[in-house]
């Protein structure tokens, strides 16, 4: 080499000679992470240019930036910076002693690693991932340093090395790898720019590729929130993930203090192909990208959040088992976990219609989180919304308790299915009974738990029981018809028994206000979650009409009928009205099997020639 000098012939101080075989067997899965390094690395090279610049005043002007170029013909990669530089006893230190100082520790706990593709920085090791892909690698290197000279230090993989003078006019370092044969792959600008992109995207300082920038600088998480429009956020999403849908609601992070941590996070729009059990998150260490796949990061009730978080306390190479012992990463939770509890509030108080659509897509990680972090359920309580039957189509729990007080003080009427339940919600509503609607999965354990949270307040199924203010109670009074005689209730009561005969049936006769509903099946609210919970855990016994009470309404004109039927001596036309009254409140609970369904529809063919012969 023109201008070299004497040379330094040595070995790399480490005692075990095989450690880049060790390199390139445990890493091959991940080699392109070789690139980040090595760019990082000149990234970092620049910055500490920049501060010496700015303390020492040293009025250094240049365009910083990283330089990437290929060169087929001789099967080398060069990375090149205008950082710092380095002396010959610069790199003696850095890259024979400091970088190797973990080397053994390595060697005894290589094996052991579940995730291979974190050993690299890990133990100190960034610039020796270049022997992945390099059979020879080459450092140029001139530093700032007043009469410096240039230092040129070469490995072939093996621990030995040779360090001497080059001649180079301008400041910096260039790395240069003389790929393996079997990794030409990264002779291709192509792929190159695909590494690039995906680890380099955002980092502070240009990165070129044969001269042509690759990377946002200044990407949207450095900026502040007041600075940004709502399309600016929207388009960086589709930069991220470009087949997506308009995300729900972002948050933009900007934290530095107890710790620093910049980021913005969406709530995606969720469709049936998305993973809500896998971290969506991308993961920056000073803009460089570390991962899209830190759930440590994440608490679990929200792992649907996508965007980017950039953590520059943590480090580059950020290992699984480092997340799940790191305090910093418990804060990091905790921060997410309460700006997504400041957004659902904030969005339900600005515009609760509005905020419907959104609640329905997000409601059961909000209820999952509330059930799961005591701080999250004290921020978001007050403002989760339920869709309502009432005026408004969403009201919160204060706000409904307020409204029933009167009617029903404490006690929450609900609905889980408004399709099989659709009688009972008209009778409700028809009393002016307002009934919110929790209809899906985590919602029954969701209940227990605001029970629980709330012990004065009681949740009961439209299909449980009837408010008092549904019952008419003047025609209570009036129900036995001549002295001694049994009362009309009792005669109903007993006529359904009659006509049942149900194993587990009580039957109850009450004069509700509404006369359209001839009969209710109600379940028992305690009776019936006790007999969900056992038959989820697969126990016998568990059937939820093994006790049930049918609520024959006094009022109806059909059970009025069926009286008088029974009372003219027509015992089975009556017995086939009380049957099929019994039927039709089953049917909003379950449906028929075959033998059933045809002995209902065969009754109520009888039932219409009944119609038919008295006209």
């Amino acid at each position: 080499m023109s201008g070299q000098q004497s040379v330094e012939k040595g070995a790399i101080s480490i005692h075990t000679e095989n450690i880049f075989p060790i390199i390139k067997k445990w890493l091959y899965s991940e080699k392109e992470i070789f690139l980040r390094e090595l760019v990082a690395n000149a990234v970092d090279a620049i910055h500490k240019m920049q501060h010496i610049n700015l303390v020492e005043g040293l009025k250094i002007a240049d365009d910083y930036g990283v330089d990437i170029r290929v060169d087929k013909e001789a099967g080398v990669l060069v990375i090149r910076d205008n950082g710092l530089g380095m002396t010959a006893e610069e790199i003696r230190k850095y890259i024979n002693q400091i970088a190797f100082s973990s080397a053994e520790e390595f060697i005894d706990r290589f094996k052991d690693l579940e995730d291979k593709s974190q050993i690299i920085g890990h133990f100190g090791l960034g610039f020796y991932s270049s022997f992945m892909v390099a059979k020879k690698v080459e450092i140029r290197s001139l530093s700032y340093q007043s009469e410096a000279k240039g230092a040129h230090w070469s490995c072939d993989g093996s621990t030995s090395y040779e360090l001497g003078h080059c001649e180079k006019s301008d400041r910096g370092t260039e790395i240069v790898l003389h790929l393996e044969d079997d990794e030409k792959e990264f002779l291709e600008p192509a792929r190159v720019r695909e590494v690039l992109e995906r680890y380099c995207s955002y980092l502070p300082v240009p990165v070129r590729l044969e001269e042509d920038q690759v990377n946002d600088c200044n990407p949207l998480w450095t900026k502040t929130p007041s600075e940004v429009s709502d399309e600016e956020y929207k388009e960086f999403y589709k930069k991220l993930y470009p087949l997506a849908d308009d995300p729900l609601f972002w948050i933009h992070l900007n934290i530095d203090f107890p710790f620093n941590l910049k980021g913005i996070v969406y709530f995606p729009r969720l469709t049936t192909e998305f993973d809500v059990s896998k971290s969506h998150i991308k993961l920056f260490c000073n803009q460089v990208f570390v991962s899209d796949n830190c759930p440590e990061l994440i608490p679990e009730f929200l792992l649907p959040l996508q965007g980017c978080l950039d953590a520059p306390d943590l480090p580059l190479n950020v290992s699984r088992s480092y997340l799940q012992n790191e305090p910093q990463v418990r804060k990091i939770q905790e921060v997410l976990s309460g700006r997504v509890a400041s957004k659902v509030v904030d969005l339900a108080k600005k515009d609760r219609e509005a905020f419907g659509p959104i609640w329905d897509d997000i409601h059961t990680f909000v209820k999952y989180g509330m059930m799961r972090d005591d701080k999250f359920y004290d921020r978001v309580k007050d403002q989760v919304i339920y869709r309502s039957t009432g005026e408004a189509r969403y009201t919160t729990l204060p706000e409904y308790l307020e409204r029933a007080k009167e009617k029903h003080a404490d006690k929450v009427y609900y609905a889980n299915d408004e399709a099989t339940q659709a009688t009972y919600l008209k009778l409700f509503k028809s009393q002016g009974i307002e009934v919110i609607i929790l209809d899906t999965l985590i919602d029954n354990h969701f209940i227990q738990f605001l029970e629980m949270k709330n012990t004065s307040v009681r949740f009961e199924r439209v299909d449980s029981d009837l408010s008092d203010s549904m019952i008419e109670k003047d025609a209570a009074e009036k129900l036995v018809t001549e002295e001694g005689g049994a009362s009309r209730d009792e005669k109903v009561k007993g006529a359904f028994d009659e006509a049942l005969e149900v194993e587990g049936l009580t039957v109850r006769a009450e004069s509700l206000k509404d006369d359209s509903v001839p009969g209710m099946v109600l379940l028992s609210e305690q009776s019936r979650r006790f007999k969900e919970m056992t038959r989820m855990m697969g126990q016998q016994g568990s059937d939820l009409f093994s006790e049930h009470t049918l609520l024959v309404n006094l009022a109806s004109p059909v059970v009025k009928k069926m009286l008088r039927l029974k009372e003219a001596g027509r015992v089975d036309d009556a017995n086939l009205l009380a049957e099929q009254v019994y039927d039709l409140a089953m049917l909003s609970h379950k449906a028929f099997d075959g033998e059933k369904m045809a002995v209902f529809l065969a009754r109520s063919n009888r039932i219409l020639e009944l119609v038919g012969e008295e006209e």
